[in-house]
């Protein structure tokens, strides 16, 4: 089945205690598309300016199962992100954030992409976010991701955008500030109540979590002996995640707890390298190679 993703396509510059890059692909609907179509197809929605390097649309047109045909190009320039980690590669210092034509960005969905079964909303402004919802014909799946800002900000639209998805992707500390809470059990059932059947509640190096009313899941992070940029892991995370659901067709509590393994398995490739190097050298061999040894450092 077809993903629907709407999101960013950047170009990053980025620090790391490995070394700084300039004018690097990025974005969330980049990320999330590229990990996707390791599953199924990937209708992307987007915007880039006339300085878009054709080297990395190219490498988005060569992608099998990514569709296009959402992607825009407008008069000016490509959304851009600078951003620093330090030495504990925790969450980076935002330098500066230029809009450009992200700014205007007001999607339109080809006709085709409306019927998606499944839907990511990546994370931009949740009032974009309804719009895409009111453009869809029924998803059988919908799920977003926000950040603090949107959280700040946006909350009386954040909160009517949680009534109208299935499941919420956030990162542990914007759980904490959308709640007011701290336990993680107590942080997970606030976020179900706010309207989302499922929560994923992603920790970084600690690994993730999966709430709803039914059930819970918790996993370890995938470990990887040096991470060169963690830039664009939650949204492969999503992908691996909503990718596999995808593939399969069904969100049942199994099928659930095996979208979150590979969301986990799928995010451990793309910190390994800057940008999306890692991911264009990755095949489902070596996909299923990390699958197999995470199961072994599982069982007991």
């Amino acid at each position: 089945m077809s993903i629907l993703v709407v999101g960013s396509v950047a170009l990053d510059t980025i620090k790391t205690p490995a070394g700084r890059k300039e004018r690097l692909l990025g974005g969330s609907a980049v990320y999330f598309s590229l990990i996707a179509s390791f599953f199924s197809k990937v209708n992307l929605s987007g915007v880039v300016g006339e300085d878009f390097p054709g080297k990395y649309l190219n490498i988005l047109k060569k992608r099998k199962n990514i569709d296009l045909d959402g992607l825009e190009t407008l008069p000016g320039k490509t959304f851009s992100w600078q951003g620093e980690y330090g030495p504990e590669l925790a969450d980076a210092r935002t330098i500066k954030t230029e809009l450009n034509v992200f700014g205007r960005f007001k999607p339109s969905l080809p006709q085709k992409y409306k019927t998606s079964p499944f839907v990511f909303l990546a994370n931009i402004d949740p009032d974009i976010q309804q719009d895409i919802l009111r453009q869809t014909k029924k998803p059988y799946l919908a799920a977003a991701d926000t950040m603090n800002f949107w959280i700040q900000n946006k909350r009386k639209s954040l909160l009517k955008l949680l009534k109208q998805i299935d499941l919420l992707f956030i990162n542990k500390s914007e759980a904490e500030m959308l709640t007011n809470r701290k336990n993680i059990f107590n942080v997970a059932e606030s976020i179900v109540k706010l309207g989302p059947k499922i929560v994923v509640i992603k920790k970084g190096g600690e690994g993730s979590f999966m709430f709803s009313r039914r059930f819970y899941f918790y996993i370890p992070a995938f470990l990887i002996r040096k991470i060169k940029d963690p830039t664009g892991a939650g949204d492969s995370f999503a992908g691996g995640f909503m990718g596999c659901l995808a593939k399969i067709g069904k969100a049942g509590i199994k099928n659930l707890k095996k979208a979150l393994i590979y969301g986990n398995i799928m995010a451990s490739f793309t910190i390994e390298d800057f940008s999306i190097n890692q991911l264009l050298r990755v095949d489902k061999n070596q996909i299923n190679r990390r699958m197999k040894t995470f199961k072994q450092l599982l069982s007991f």
